[in-house]
């Protein structure tokens, strides 16, 4: 049994490593679906006026499910294209080093909707605490996708300090439209400068 696995997860290590500017190809339209998805989601948060803890809370718990829905889709249609099948062992290692804190932080989605005394957890501490949990996702998948994806955590881990160092200096923090900004400004722009950044580098850096 462990030689098996030995075997596959050379096998799985060497594929990756041959793939790397094929991988990096397939970022770039994902980055970009999901960064247009944050920013139009924090401008339709904004109109509606999406105020409270725990509707900004389902509100952006919807969105991350919209995301992974979307990102799954087009890597299962570029698998179709390369004649590969879609639950592949790359993406089964990819999937299963994000897991751990993609569920984390799917599971802070539900905090502000449980009673904490007689007001319920306040949005303003969620957006750091995804931007981290998600940093850190996108960190443990770089170890079978190209190096550039974990600086691209490393971003999102050090935004999330930054704004949790901020908001734990506030004496109050800024009203939750504002919060919206920022998911939008966070999620959507990092993820739509990040696929830019691949297609207009591909032809020159196919390990970035």
């Amino acid at each position: 049994m462990e030689s098996h696995w030995a075997v596959e997860h050379l096998q799985v290590i060497r594929t990756l490593m041959e793939r790397t500017a094929l991988y990096r190809r397939a970022l770039a339209p994902i980055m970009l679906a999901i960064g247009l998805l944050g920013l139009a989601a924090a401008v339709a948060a904004w109109i509606l006026r999406i105020d409270s803890s725990r509707s900004f809370s389902l509100f952006w718990g919807g969105v991350a499910l919209a995301g992974l829905g979307v990102a799954f889709r087009l890597i299962r249609r570029q698998a179709g294209q390369e004649s590969e099948p879609f639950w592949s062992p790359p993406t089964r290692r990819v999937t299963q080093a994000m897991l751990p804190a993609m569920a984390a932080g799917l599971i802070t989605v539900l905090l502000p909707c449980l009673p904490c005394g007689s007001d319920p957890l306040p949005a303003w501490w969620l957006p750091p605490i995804w931007m981290v949990l998600y940093g850190a996702s996108v960190h443990a998948a770089g170890f079978f996708m190209p190096r550039g994806i974990k600086l691209f955590g490393w971003i999102f881990v050090a935004a999330g300090s930054a704004a949790l160092l901020a908001l734990g200096s506030c004496s109050s923090p800024p009203p939750i439209r504002i919060a919206h900004l920022l998911m939008g400004a966070v999620f959507g722009g990092f993820h739509a400068a990040y696929g830019a950044y691949l297609y207009l580098t591909e032809s020159r850096s196919p390990t970035a």
